[in-house]
């Protein structure tokens, strides 16, 4: 029988994914990974921590450093695909060779997005935040201590700013916004958020977009004006869609595939931050720019383009993070009824209807959030739990006693 040829696009958590999803059934078969970035593969989430001197170079990378050669890979890293040839089943690079495939997993994931802002192109110094080499930019940059503006106050921006606080004359944060983590948090829990990273030196003006730029001084929408020598544009990403869609497969806001993360084009994968999920807290289709997300989307492309069976459901929104020991979950969706306990930085919010528990902030302790994952993923209707106990303080004897035996002794009903 004649050995596959895979290639993946792209060498970061979607990617590592589809490498071992294609080893759990396919132990000979050819891949070729091919990568715009010239590292082996390492966890974007640590940039920051790196930059802050809590990580080491030699603990950013996200697998061994014999991953590749224990999964039998051949790399093609510094080099960009610029297209997919679907009748020739081949990619084309920038440099016009190409790499025929017999399946292929696009795991682009996304890219910053920058504003259109006057003046913007005369900033010496700016950075995005996105990847290892941005960070060693800022690290470059920041020699000595220099005044920093952050446009965006998003989980990008926020982690820059953390990464940071300590090497800078003044750090300012502006957003549109009218609270920090807008995507990720309600007003009071953002507000909690925010006091605690002002007490680290950070200033945010929110509420505010930066109108334009005159030389180093940023001219607010409300009239104010900030005077840095640093930029950091955290303002999003957009997905990396395009190798799909200029092929002719169906994109929306992200790249569309079926449950087995197959595409509209045929032998034609792909997973991670260019592609739609199904957010079952919701029941919409969303772009779920997380980690372990990512991960399994590429585990499952990987087991099915080697003539395996997989399918990636129940997926939630769902961010695990934390800013100057302050720890937060966030998962699921916003809606319904709330049960709200607060106490100075500790903050809980359960979101449910319909009987189930649909979404939860945690600031503080987030030792249970496991529990309330679990309930959000398996739709645990809220009348079998002893649902007093559930809310305020959550463990596994509140749940249904088909769940435990499950969960304890692996059996199931």
């Amino acid at each position: 029988m004649r050995l596959l040829n895979y290639v993946i696009i792209g060498n970061s958590a979607a990617a590592v994914g589809g490498i071992e999803g294609i080893r759990s059934v396919d132990k000979e078969g050819k891949i070729t990974v091919i990568s715009d970035e010239t590292y082996h593969t390492y966890s974007r989430p640590l940039i920051s921590y790196w930059l802050e001197g809590k990580v080491k170079d030699s603990n950013i990378y996200y697998r061994d450093k014999d991953f590749y050669e224990k999964n039998k890979c051949e790399t093609i890293f510094g080099r960009t695909v610029v297209s997919i040839d679907k009748g020739a089943k081949q990619v084309i690079l920038d440099d016009n060779t190409s790499v025929s495939y017999d399946k292929l997993l696009v795991a682009t994931g996304s890219k910053p997005f920058i504003p259109s802002i006057s003046g913007l192109d005369s900033v010496s110094q700016k950075y995005s935040f996105m990847t290892f080499d941005s960070a060693k930019e800022v690290k470059a940059a920041l020699k000595k201590p220099q005044r920093v503006l952050i446009m965006g106050a998003g989980l990008i921006g926020l982690k820059a700013a953390e990464a940071i606080a300590d090497k800078v004359s003044s750090l300012t944060i502006v957003d549109l916004a009218d609270r920090i983590l807008p995507s990720i948090l309600t007003g009071d829990a953002a507000h909690i958020v925010q006091k605690h990273i002002e007490a680290h030196g950070a200033k945010f003006i929110l509420s505010q977009s930066v109108k334009e730029f005159r030389g180093n001084t940023a001219v607010l929408s409300g009239g104010d004006t900030v005077e840095f020598d640093i930029l950091i544009t955290a303002v999003g990403v957009r997905p990396n869609t395009e190798l799909v869609s200029d092929a002719g497969g169906k994109v929306a806001r992200g790249i569309v595939t079926n449950k087995a993360q197959m595409t509209s084009i045929k032998n034609v994968y792909a997973a991670g931050d260019c592609t739609l999920s199904h957010d079952v807290s919701s029941d919409s289709e969303k772009i779920l720019a997380l980690l372990p997300n990512a991960y399994k989307q590429g585990e499952v492309a990987g087991i099915n383009m080697a003539g395996g069976k997989a399918v990636y459901e129940n997926a939630i929104p769902m961010n695990a993070i934390g800013f100057f020991g302050l720890h937060m979950i966030t998962a699921g969706s916003y809606e319904g009824k709330t049960y709200i306990k607060k106490n100075g930085t500790q903050y809980k919010c359960l979101y449910y209807s319909d009987d189930v528990l649909k979404g939860y902030i945690l600031i503080g302790d987030v030792s249970n959030a496991g529990i309330y994952t679990n309930m959000i993923r398996e739709r645990i209707s809220l009348k079998t739990v002893n649902k007093k106990l559930m809310f305020e303080k959550p463990q596994l004897m509140a749940m249904p006693f088909a769940y435990r035996r499950e969960k304890l002794g692996g059996i199931k009903q």
